[in-house]
């Protein structure tokens, strides 16, 4: 089998590094030459693509691919992979296609739970622009009769990536919003859920986020417990100094069910909790 990752970043690395052995060839894009030299010396087929022309020898290495990862979001003309290489991918028919999609297409619902089959009602523009690219794809899919799976994620933390580092850099801080609650995940269950959905190749959307969608505050908290640190003081919403970007995530407030991962992938999540992820990850250094 041969794997091809559009975008190699944080979370398709840890699927990589999940089901490397399974592989007998893996290549996947990134944008600089330098970044294509670094994932060559880890046995990678790294290939250079801006998003905005085919990139060269992707046509080539994605004709023999047998399982499609895409990794990068879509822009103002859409999503870069459909409008570079949608041709090549539907003419290489891979046994299976994965979509990295965000719990963000949901928008906002005041703190209820959402499911794959809650109406999308996105808030953002980055969030709009997903949705279209969902919709995009699962046409890819029912035109060419192709699997196309998308991955709703949540907020994303795993090693070099998580409440503890804000410690370690001085960013931390307890920002209070009242029934404010997010879902996040560990970017181990985002590999684990990849890996088992490539078991059972269909067209569909799954959540991708952990059993308990918490306070942000709560997070910060138990990682100053696990640090054996007082916490950083509470800081009303209203008056944080966020970016706009920052701003418009705490504009967007719902409970991610994981309900279908479970039972149509029989998965069994590693991290169910932001508080078995902090513990595993402060006993891990």
């Amino acid at each position: 089998m041969r794997l091809f990752v559009f975008g190699i970043g944080y979370s398709s690395t840890a699927f990589i590094e999940k089901v490397k052995d399974r592989f007998g060839w893996i290549g996947g894009t990134t944008r600089s030459a330098e970044k294509a030299a670094a994932l060559a010396a880890k046995g990678i087929h790294a290939f250079v693509f801006d998003g905005t022309i085919a990139g060269d020898g992707v046509a080539d290495a994605l004709s023999k691919a047998s399982h499609v990862l895409i990794s990068i979001g879509p822009n103002e003309g859409g999503d870069p992979v459909l409008n570079t290489h949608a041709d090549d991918i539907a003419a290489a028919r891979p046994a299976w296609i994965g979509y990295l999609s965000t719990v963000g297409v949901y928008g906002d619902h005041g703190g209820a739970w959402v499911d794959e089959d809650t109406p999308c009602r996105p808030v953002s523009k980055r969030s709009v622009q997903r949705v279209a690219a969902e919709n995009a794809w699962l046409a890819f899919a029912g035109e060419n009769a192709l699997p196309v799976q998308i991955f709703r994620l949540a907020g994303i933390y795993g090693p070099g990536r998580n409440a503890f580092e804000n410690f370690r850099k001085g960013t931390a801080r307890r920002l209070i919003k009242p029934g404010q609650v997010f879902n996040r995940i560990h970017v181990a269950d985002i590999a684990g859920v990849l890996e088992a959905a490539m078991a059972h190749p269909s067209t569909r959307i799954f959540n991708v986020a952990d059993d308990e969608p918490a306070p942000p505050q709560d997070v910060v908290t138990y990682a100053a417990e696990l640090l054996g640190v007082e916490p950083p003081p509470e800081i009303p919403f209203e008056s944080a100094d966020l970016s706009p970007m920052a701003r418009s995530f705490y504009g967007e407030n719902k409970r991610v069910s994981n309900q279908q991962v479970k039972k149509q992938l029989d998965y069994a999540f590693r991290y169910p909790n932001y508080r078995t992820a902090l513990q595993a990850l402060r006993n891990s250094v």
